[in-house]
């Protein structure tokens, strides 16, 4: 991932398992995948951090 996204502010998908940055990167790869392949759903993948994020909804939820 490094050199592919300029931060480490990364969302795994909770559809297919893939890790990716998230929308304040410049290439908002997690917010594209979401996109093209319909799945609606990552979660934060920084440690500390419990939430989800639903793409169609616009909706966060912790856990």
């Amino acid at each position: 991932m490094r050199g592919v996204c300029e931060d480490l502010h990364l969302r795994t998908c909770q559809q297919c398992g893939v890790t990716l940055c998230c929308d304040t990167s410049r290439n908002r790869h997690a917010s594209k995948h979401a996109h093209v392949t319909g799945h609606p759903v990552v979660a934060s993948a920084q440690p500390g951090e419990r939430w989800l994020y639903c793409f169609p909804d616009n909706a966060f939820g912790e856990y």
